[in-house]
């Protein structure tokens, strides 16, 4: 497919993660010719870069594109979105959905955009901002095979190696397991830490054991060093871990399970957005657990 075969993309959420995945887009050839935002400046200045329309309407992104790209925030975004004038005139359009957002809201995407002709995916997405610009992302993917199909040349620009998990919800199941577990070794790393610096112990020296024992994860390569520094600039941050380890338990639930670990990690970064620290990187979680360390008087 030559350039000027390329489907014309749009995009709705043009916040850090959003933005960059329209930039790698647009590198990659493909035009973006509408996007965006609930913040207004955002959108215009993105659409000013590109070349593109700052849509004033959802409607407006629909009919300048081919494919639409969906970076928001949660349920309720979501909701709002598909029920807010996108899929007006959506016949033949194929959505791209890559927030984390329950199973069930996939599901029902997928539904509202099957009775207007349209197809859907989701693609949820593991990595961050730095891997969004590089093309490097991670995508777990669910839906009707042959739209994931359709997807796959737009997926492969965001992530090499798209994995095809399953029906609709299936991969946003997955993704909530990823981030639960994920944030359960973010705050155990920071409990290690934080009784390491009790101890007295060297935490460079410490981190460096840590990443050659049972005691490495990729939390310790991407947060360690931040937890050591207070370094806490927000890559992805403690409210969505928060709203992210809540989606498990809420599957967990459905299940009868109980999981205490991933509870107590909840009442963590629920305790960090209490503390009005929720904006900071889920690393900011060693705020809470450091000896001598005040989370209401973080430095960050």
């Amino acid at each position: 497919m030559n350039e000027s075969q390329l489907p014309r993309l749009g995009f709705v959420g043009v916040g850090r993660m959003g933005a960059n995945m329209t930039r790698r887009l647009n590198d990659s050839g493909y035009p973006v010719t509408a996007v965006f935002d609930v913040n207004t400046a955002a959108a215009q200045a993105l659409a000013q870069e590109l070349g593109g329309t700052a849509a004033d309407q959802l409607n407006v992104v629909t009919a300048l594109a081919d494919v639409i790209i969906t970076v928001v925030t949660d349920d309720r975004a979501m909701k709002k979105i598909f029920t807010g004038g996108l899929l007006t005139r959506a016949k033949g359009k194929l959505f791209i959905n890559c927030a984390t957002v329950t199973p069930d809201v996939h599901v029902w995407v997928e539904q509202k955009c099957e009775s207007k002709g349209a197809q859907s995916i989701e693609a949820c997405m593991a990595a961050s901002i730095t891997q969004a610009r590089q093309g490097t992302l991670y995508l777990m993917c669910g839906g009707k095979p042959e739209a994931f199909e359709r997807a796959r040349p737009v997926l492969e620009k965001l992530g090499p190696n798209p994995r095809y998990i399953g029906p609709a919800g299936k991969a946003a199941q997955v993704k909530a397991l990823v981030n639960m577990v994920m944030n359960s070794n973010t705050a155990a790393l920071a409990e290690g830490l934080g009784l390491g610096d009790a101890l007295g112990l060297d935490l460079t020296m410490l981190r460096e054991v840590f990443s050659q024992t049972g005691a490495r994860s990729g939390v310790l390569q991407t947060d360690g060093e931040d937890m050591q520094k207070r370094d806490h600039a927000c890559f992805f941050s403690a409210a969505h871990a928060a709203k992210d380890s809540g989606i498990a338990l809420k599957l967990a639930k459905a299940q009868g399970l109980a999981l205490p670990l991933a509870a107590a990690t909840k009442k963590q970064y629920d305790r960090m957005i209490a503390e009005g620290l929720g904006g900071l990187d889920k690393s900011g979680i060693a705020e809470l657990t450091f000896k001598n360390r005040h989370a209401t008087k973080c430095d960050a």
